[in-house]
């Protein structure tokens, strides 16, 4: 095992320096990038990106998503001083009924998701979560029944979440995978598919590719090595000039250890993929009237010199947009991104602190929709935003909040969602544990669709075949039967690739 995982390593890293190898002269390949745009845009007609937002520490969406009509009685009834107001939800009109009927509205901080759905732009795919097979609550009572490791913790299950299958712990996700079958469709072999906004995830780690991190600020730099100029130069200040080429000597130095190559290789081809991102960054300035939207979206005046900060995940959902703007110069036609927003562990003052979340997400999804639907960008087909998060909450009040759940509901958006619709079932929101037959325990939900179903689904229309998904989601082969409330591989959420 030992000796795999060192040939890995030294693949990928020779795999690093060959692709470092193809971006030489960089200013002038991304200027030739631009002037072939339209045989780009021919090879990478196909373009298509999935975004991954992770609502970390488990988003209560039994307030995200409410009964509007007689089922309120039982949902304000379980949530006593949790509950939101019948009366300021936002109503969802689906152009089908949801299995099992029903009518439902948005949380009062989610007008931009309502006006999605509501205009066939967004989908709910409903009580999603973990599953090694399907289980309702008498089975899930017998002992020896397969159930996902360690439910209801968080580091657990966000691994579980983010992984291509409920039985495993390995630390490579659904979106690694993706990209490890993907990756060379990308004219571009020195930037990964994969970028991250959020920092590390299990999602995008794949056999063979990693992930890119920035932040919503833009490229991560080694400061202290850093001179801005060409060749370390620095204005003639000399101390970061000689720390610059003292660093670059280290890295251009010959070894006889294939470890201390692997590490060069890796710093080399980070900083160069560096300079490429940051140079096609500057033709994509953050205050392009083309991004005006998201200022819309949160409610923000736009200036068109100084754009104001917007929260944080309106500030990573535009970094994406830029980056997606910058596909044709970064000669990508596969990417997926995740980004990342805290907060949502919601055992107390949830009231108060859950809406401002919930508004992040609602006007940053709208903002980024409506600026992939500007004229000069056209994208809204080509990509698809969706929510993740480890586990919903509890249907029970432990009195200012409420616990770790299980099943919960998710948001997917984009032009290619068959979206207006509830896709799944929507569970029985009775505060009786004894007596409801959807909760586990404490108000613990049990998932009638699976991730593994939901994440193929994405996957699918992002291209992947059927082989290749039933080895990227194994457990897919045992989603069937009537515990699900849409047994198979696919949730029907996606259009047709």
């Amino acid at each position: 095992m030992a000796t795999d995982h060192r040939r890995d390593f030294i693949r990928r890293s020779l795999a690093t320096l060959a692709g470092s190898a193809a971006f030489t002269a960089l200013p002038a390949k991304l200027a030739l990038a631009q002037n072939a745009r339209p045989m780009l845009r021919g090879a990478g007609i196909d373009y298509r990106a999935l975004v991954c937002i992770y609502l970390y520490g488990g988003n209560d969406c039994f307030n995200m998503i409410v009964p509007r009509d007689a089922g309120y009685a039982a949902y304000q009834a379980t949530r006593t001083n949790l509950a939101v107001a019948q009366n300021a939800l936002h109503a969802l009109s689906p152009v089908q009924a949801p299995i099992g009927g029903g009518q439902f509205g948005m949380h009062p901080e989610m007008r931009g998701i309502a006006d999605l759905f509501n205009a066939q732009r967004a989908a709910i795919v409903a009580n999603v979560g973990p599953l090694v097979r399907p289980v309702n609550k008498t089975t899930y009572q017998q002992p020896g029944t397969l159930l996902p490791p360690q439910l209801f913790s968080h580091s657990d299950q966000s691994v579980v979440w983010q992984t291509p299958r409920a039985d495993t712990t390995a630390r490579t996700g659904w979106g690694g995978r993706l990209a490890d079958i993907f990756f060379s469709s990308n004219a571009n072999p020195t930037l990964s598919m994969n970028v991250s906004l959020a920092g590390e995830n299990v999602f995008q780690a794949g056999q063979t590719v990693l992930p890119y991190f920035m932040s919503s600020s833009g490229v991560e730099r080694i400061g202290m090595i850093e001179t801005g100029a060409a060749n370390c130069a620095d204005g003639g200040q000399g101390w970061n000039r000689r720390r610059c080429l003292t660093f670059n000597a280290l890295q251009n130095a010959t070894y006889a250890h294939p470890f201390q190559r692997a590490y060069a290789n890796r710093m080399r081809a980070t900083r160069e993929t560096t300079r490429m991102v940051d140079v096609a960054l500057a033709t994509v300035p953050r205050n392009d009237p083309v991004f005006q939207p998201f200022w819309t979206a949160f409610g923000l005046a736009w200036n068109a010199t100084n754009p104001p900060e917007l929260p944080d995940l309106g500030e990573q959902l535009l970094m994406i947009a830029r980056v997606i703007r910058a596909r044709d110069a970064l000669q990508m036609s596969r990417q997926l991104f995740f980004a990342g927003i805290g907060g949502f562990d919601t055992h107390d003052n949830q009231l108060t602190d859950h809406g401002p979340l919930l508004r992040q997400i609602s006007a940053g999804l709208k903002g980024f929709y409506d600026v992939l639907a500007q004229p000069s960008m056209a994208l809204t087909n080509q990509v698809t935003a969706f929510t993740a998060s480890e586990f919903g909450r509890t249907l029970s009040n432990n009195g200012d909040g409420t616990d770790h759940g299980w099943g919960g509901h998710h948001i997917v958006v984009g032009g290619s969602v068959i979206g207006g619709r509830i896709y799944g079932r929507m569970p029985n929101l009775s505060g009786n544990s004894q007596t409801n037959p959807d909760d586990a325990g404490w108000g613990q939900i049990i998932p009638t669709l699976s991730v593994d179903q939901y994440a193929a689904t994405l996957a699918t229309w992002f291209g992947l075949g059927a082989t290749d998904r039933a080895a990227i989601f194994p457990n897919l082969q045992h989603m069937t039967g009537s515990m699900l409330s849409i047994p198979g591989p696919d949730l029907g959420f996606m259009q047709a690739v």
